[in-house]
């Protein structure tokens, strides 16, 4: 993969490694989100999926959760506008705005380390849906 092909590429222009490469990893967009019925508003729970391991940060079964998850949602570069509600932090929405990856991002770090050390993953954050009872009881707002 070539060396910060983020900075040299649009989003369009980047093949399928260096897409999947733009993800951070950090696990906010596998927190349940729920719609407020009186607004419309998303808003995001600290209710992870049940794939999500809570430490890695990482789906604990990525070839197949579109099967064991009806609801997971690809993030694809035609559908980009769509996921409005990806975390302001997110690679793609970063780049999709013109903006550069912040110093954490592990494409410039080298490691996740760094993205948990400055508080920018679910690490320590969440709860598993098989533990979280109500999720109207979980609604957050450093997700977004």
């Amino acid at each position: 993969m070539q060396a910060d092909f983020w900075q040299t590429k649009t989003l369009d222009e980047m093949n399928d490694e260096e897409w999947e490469a733009l993800c951070d990893g950090c696990g906010k967009c596998c927190l349940n989100k729920l719609i407020d019925e009186d607004t419309d508003e998303l808003v995001h729970t600290n209710v992870a999926c049940e794939l999500l391991n809570t430490h890695s940060c990482a789906c604990s079964d990525y070839a197949n959760r579109f099967a064991r998850v009806p609801d997971c949602l690809k993030i694809t570069r035609e559908q980009l506008a769509d996921f409005y509600w990806l975390p302001s932090t997110c690679a793609y929405r970063v780049l999709s705005e013109g903006k550069s990856l912040p110093s954490w991002h592990p494409l410039r770090t080298g490691s996740k380390s760094a993205m948990h050390r400055a508080g920018q993953s679910v690490r320590g954050k969440v709860v598993p849906e098989s533990k979280a009872g109500d999720w109207e009881d979980h609604i957050i707002t450093w997700a977004g």
